[in-house]
């Protein structure tokens, strides 16, 4: 007797890769502390993005020494990071210039205390992590001076989360066209279809109903532009990781790795949303 057929194995579902729900408990907490801060008292937010930034310095750096042996300063890139995310609010972009200037300039001293061996490698790397990590967040707390830059600093965070959850939910539904193979596997051209929509939409409504003197066409416009910045900023770190070969940058975050992979998207859209704001409604 033949043997009898084997029946098909059950198709496998597909899955996030993470811990959902230490993902959304996480997501969820850092939401309070950001919102609580926004609306009690600005300097506290402030803090909250300085204290950010430094953690994400040190993840970067870690990371960098760890799997290419580059010692890029922590302490100068720590101490001015925190300085510029400070004068950005209290000086606006005159004062980020001139902390990012400074910061570089303490870079390039303080690397001078160690053999000259791989100078120019480390400083290179130190000032890549300057700009890419405080200044670039430097423009979420120059948002912040403006009257109504609370809800300014709620759009922004919004309108990222928004187009990330569109693109991975339609990614993961209907997902089968990739975006960029050999940066993020993961992303799909389905997932960034999906980034556009979800982000157009809130856009349209947040520009409508929070944003002083905003309009619901301005919103449509701010929404694309944002999906397109987060998801390039996302790519942009996959790309990171993946010439360090590691999969986050840390694990200080149940469910989403570190603090810098959840500023991934964050960053370059910071100045993004700061600059169409200002053209929009003005910076006042």
């Amino acid at each position: 007797m033949p043997d009898a057929p084997q029946p098909a194995p059950a198709p496998q579902k597909k899955s996030a890769g993470r811990d959902l729900g230490a993902a959304i408990g996480v997501g969820v907490g850092l939401g309070v502390v950001i919102v609580a801060s926004l609306f009690v008292v600005k300097a506290v937010f402030v803090g909250v993005v300085a204290v950010a930034v430094v953690v994400g310095l040190w993840e970067l750096t870690s990371r960098l020494q760890e799997r290419k042996g580059i010692k890029a300063p922590l302490v100068p890139l720590a101490l001015g990071g925190a300085a510029m995310v400070v004068s950005g609010y209290a000086r606006g972009a005159e004062g980020a210039w001139v902390a990012l200037a400074f910061t570089g300039l303490a870079v390039l001293v303080w690397r001078m205390t160690e053999p000259p061996e791989g100078y120019l490698r480390d400083v290179t790397a130190g000032l890549f992590a300057a700009f890419y990590v405080p200044f670039l967040a430097t423009f979420v707390s120059m948002m912040l001076t403006a009257d109504d830059g609370s809800r300014r600093v709620v759009t922004f965070l919004l309108l990222t989360v928004v187009s990330d959850t569109g693109a991975y939910a339609v990614g993961w539904r209907f997902g089968t066209h990739k975006l960029a193979p050999r940066i993020s596997p993961g992303k799909t051209r389905e997932g960034l279809v999906g980034a556009v929509l979800f982000a157009m939409v809130a856009g349209a409504l947040c520009m409508q109903f929070l944003i002083d003197d905003g309009t619901w066409w301005q919103g449509l416009l701010l929404g694309l532009a944002v999906a397109a910045s987060a998801t390039l900023g996302d790519l942009g770190e996959s790309m990171i990781k993946r010439d360090l070969g590691i999969k986050d940058m840390g694990t200080l975050l149940p469910g989403h790795g570190g603090i810098m992979d959840r500023l991934d998207s964050l960053l370059p859209t910071a100045p993004v949303v700061w600059l169409l704001m200002v053209l929009f409604v003005g910076s006042g």
